[in-house]
């Protein structure tokens, strides 16, 4: 009998991750990924004005359109908390993917 000696991965559905824009904040702003792990990172922007997801940690920088959609891939991470902001809101676009 053959058994498989490697780490399990996510499926696309546990691999997941959504974040909403509205009004110039982000909803979720604090995710909370698997260490690890690539994840997919889906944005919808709910806004009529662009948006831009901007992370010096996570080395990822996009412009999302207004009333448009895009997808970030991230990782594997780290244990730890990892910050990006909305560079054309930054008052207001705040958030954080935390790492466990």
């Amino acid at each position: 009998m053959f058994y498989m000696l490697f780490p399990l991965t996510l499926s696309a559905a546990e691999g997941e991750f959504t974040i909403t824009i509205k009004d110039h904040r982000f909803e979720p702003s604090k995710i909370h990924v698997p260490a690890h792990q690539k994840v997919k990172l889906v944005i919808s922007n709910l806004d009529a004005t662009p948006e831009e997801f901007e992370s010096h940690d996570l080395n990822r920088e996009k412009i999302i359109t207004g009333a448009g959609k895009t997808t970030i891939y991230i990782g594997p991470l780290k244990p730890g908390q990892y910050t990006f902001v909305g560079e054309f809101h930054m008052d207001t676009a705040q958030g954080t993917v935390i790492a466990e």
